[in-house]
């Protein structure tokens, strides 16, 4: 899922037996309320924004991918907030990894969407991390968009062929390679495409 410089050093990496290392991430979150064994879920990036410090715990993930993937992230590093699960989904803004991994509180609570009776506090199974808000992107940047530049660049060769948000769209929590970070990056600063108009 490399490219370019990053192909090379994830492939040097691979082959000297260890895993590659990402230093951007992709992070998504529902905008819009959901109700969830009596819980709204919903927790866009405007309610990062009014926690105290812009800063909350990143929780509730129950796939061992990106569990995985919130356990390689590093103070300092940077993740697009993305929102998903609603009626545009797509990149909104900027976030900030501001404590590392640790166990994940909602496993252990009986009420919680994402209580986990096969974990335990001795063995926990689930991790989090901290995230401070950025700032918001410049403008919204669609999946539909991303998808456009996604299937250009199959084609072309470009920073975004093998994007994970386009390939393995159901991964809540995703790496992205620093050529992938850029690209979608300097996208706020053009003019969104023109929508194709739907007969």
């Amino acid at each position: 899922m490399e490219v370019g410089k990053s192909s090379q050093a994830a492939a040097s990496a691979r082959q000297g037996g260890s895993k590659p290392i990402y230093t951007h991430w992709l992070m998504k979150s529902e905008p819009e309320s959901r109700i969830e064994k009596g819980v709204d879920v919903k927790f866009g990036i405007e309610d990062l924004k009014a926690q105290p410090h812009q800063t909350a715990c990143w929780d509730g993930v129950r796939n061992y991918q990106a569990r995985n993937f919130l356990r390689d992230m590093k103070v300092g590093q940077e993740a697009f907030f993305y929102h998903s699960n609603c009626k545009e989904p797509g990149i909104a803004g900027i976030v900030k990894i501001v404590k590392e991994a640790y166990p994940d509180h909602t496993q252990f609570e009986k009420k919680d969407p994402h209580y986990d009776p096969s974990s335990t506090k001795e063995n926990p199974k689930w991790s989090m991390v901290d995230v401070q808000f950025v700032r918001m992107t410049k403008r919204f940047i669609s999946l539909a968009e991303l998808k456009g530049h996604h299937q250009a660049h199959k084609i072309s060769g470009g920073p975004l062929k093998e994007m994970v948000l386009l390939t393995r769209q159901r991964l809540s929590v995703q790496p992205l390679t620093e050529e992938e970070f850029d690209f979608v990056l300097s996208l706020e600063e053009k003019k969104p495409p023109e929508a194709i108009p739907t007969l």
